[in-house]
């Protein structure tokens, strides 16, 4: 087995530069090698799917089989989604087995066309299990080092890293019936665009935009997927105490996994509580109505061996944002994993023929567990996606033309586990009373149970909602801009100071940028797989800081 590995594919990366033995996220080596071989199996996919998808070839392969594999491929791959080594190995050979399938569907001379992108990727195959992990130990082949040019690998990451964001939410979009073909034949271009050597730095650059041009794509895609089904998301209060019923504790981002968890154990007299990322599932007027909807649960996803020890029931990972738990943990025997997430040893909830999840086993245990601890009183406020912030638009545009809100700060993003991530917190606090925070994203774990007060009754802190509810301010932005009148968005008063730890915050960002927004503080370190000429060219043309101190930030930011 291989004793080396390399990733930086996260914001805490060993050093600043790359885990080389173990991850900090916990991944193993082996792990990582498997991860880089599967994004390898899916290119091989693409090369084929590509072909048939611009020749309108072979639909029913593509939407029942195609589109799924790319999209959860690239999500399991996501930083702590998935450390099941066995559970990528499946996942590999179903890729290879589908590209021979592909293969078999196209004609000669496209067999040939394909072998242009390079034979490791067409023609390789198994016959073992020992050989994919032999085959996944070749970084010269498989791994991110594969690519000599330091500058050409940071553009191909870097676009490879937003496309398995823009891959995962646009399964979640699936998850609840909306599709979009551009999208998955975009994912089959970029996958591509990794491995096309005759690719200049200037067309990565391009390449790169258009990621986050499909990012905003797909993230307006999933937005319409959760309203439609969901309804809009409103101001909310949230509880964040514990009841005194047994309760399950689910965490990650699909909507549709909670609604199918709430409507089966309505009446089992077991409440439903959201932790991290799935917080604002209270938002929406179709899941708000569970009676035993109680509330969230906890903190973001670092703290979630504490929150998890103290919760005493059943956990349910939807997604990524899986910490690996200690030796001794307690709950360790309670959770479950469903979708792209997984860990070695814990139960899976699979999916059914007609799409739909069983939770009776989730239930059954929790009924058995005691009540949780109960770790904090209150309640939070949240809700103020895009829809219902619009419909304050006037009452905004009051405020902002009298002078009462002078900027809107938007702090987007992800938490982490670095000490120097209280930064946040203190950027909040010392704001002035004038300035309003824009969030989404497990960031606003930093300063949503501040008192911050609010600007003549709308609150400081305007929580939309998930990572991908960024959408959400640039739709507002693009509202304000012409309300306003201006032939600029970073004319608007508002700031971005943004936090980032995966990969689902580099589409967002990639998003903004695809959008014209500038001058983006990103914290609380720049990317490793920036090169200095791309982190240049970045630097020169967007815009793009590293964070620096409080004060001095917020004089940057022209807030005091």
């Amino acid at each position: 087995m291989s004793n080396n590995m390399f990733c930086y594919q996260c914001q805490e990366t060993a050093q600043g530069t790359g885990c080389t033995t173990v991850g900090v996220c916990g991944k193993k080596a082996d792990t990582s090698d498997l991860q880089d071989l599967l994004i390898h199996t899916a290119k091989g996919v693409a090369v084929y799917s590509s072909i048939l998808r611009a020749k309108n070839e072979a639909k029913e392969v593509l939407e029942n089989k195609v589109n799924r594999y790319l999209v959860n491929s690239l999500f399991i791959t996501i930083t702590n989604a998935n450390f099941d080594d066995d559970a990528i190995i499946e996942e590999i050979k179903v890729g290879l087995n589908l590209r021979e399938e592909l293969k078999t569907l196209v004609s000669n001379e496209d067999r040939n066309f394909a072998e242009r992108f390079g034979k490791e990727f067409v023609n390789w195959y198994f016959n073992s299990t020992e050989d994919i992990i032999n085959y996944a130990h070749k970084h010269e082949i498989v791994g991110v080092l594969r690519t000599e040019n330091e500058d050409v690998r940071s553009l191909r990451e870097l676009a490879m890293y937003g496309l398995k964001g823009m891959a995962a939410y646009a399964e979640h979009a699936m998850n609840l019936g909306q599709t979009q073909e551009d999208i998955f034949a975009f994912i089959e271009k970029s996958l591509l665009a990794s491995v096309d050597n005759s690719l200049s730095v200037e067309q990565l650059i391009g390449h790169v935009l258009e990621v986050g041009e499909h990012g905003v794509k797909v993230m307006a895609l999933l937005d319409k997927a959760n309203t439609e089904t969901f309804g809009n998301p409103e101001i909310t209060k949230i509880k964040i105490g514990a009841g005194t019923r047994p309760g399950i504790l689910i965490s990650g981002h699909d909507l549709w996994d909670l609604k199918q968890l709430l409507e089966q154990s309505k009446d089992s007299g077991v409440d439903i509580y959201t932790h991290s990322e799935m917080l604002p599932g209270h938002f929406y007027p179709e899941l708000k109505k569970y009676s035993h909807f109680y509330g969230n649960y906890g903190n973001a996803w670092w703290d979630q061996r504490k929150d998890f020890t103290n919760f005493n029931g059943p956990i349910v990972f939807t997604t990524n944002c899986i910490v690996p738990p200690l030796k001794n943990a307690t709950y360790a025997n309670r959770v479950f994993t469903t979708n792209a997430a997984g860990f070695p040893g814990w139960k899976r909830i699979k999916l059914n023929k007609d799409g739909t999840k069983d939770f009776s086993e989730v239930i059954e245990l929790a009924k058995k567990c005691q009540a949780p601890n109960e770790i904090e009183t209150g309640e939070i406020v949240g809700g103020f996606a895009h829809n219902q912030v619009l419909s304050l638009a006037e009452t905004i545009v009051e405020n902002i033309k009298s002078g009462a809100i002078r900027k809107f700060v938007v702090m987007s993003g992800c938490d982490g586990r670095m000490a120097k991530r209280d930064y946040y917190t203190d950027f909040a606090e010392k704001l002035p009373k004038d300035t309003i925070i824009l969030t989404s994203g497990c960031a606003k774990f930093r300063y949503n149970k501040l008192n911050l007060g609010d600007i003549n009754g709308i609150p400081r802190v305007l929580d939309a909602g998930q990572c991908n509810d960024s959408y959400s301010w640039a739709v507002v932005a693009l509202k304000l801009k012409e309300v306003f009148g201006l032939n600029d968005i970073n004319e608007l008063p508002i700031a971005f100071n943004v936090a980032w730890y995966e990969q689902k915050a580099v589409i967002v960002l990639l998003a903004l940028l695809y959008l014209g927004v500038k001058n983006i503080h990103l914290g609380p370190t720049l990317p490793a797989f920036l090169s200095p000429n791309v982190a240049k060219v970045l630097v020169e043309n967007f815009g793009i800081a590293g964070m620096t101190t409080v004060e001095e930030d917020l004089k940057k930011f022209g807030l005091i």
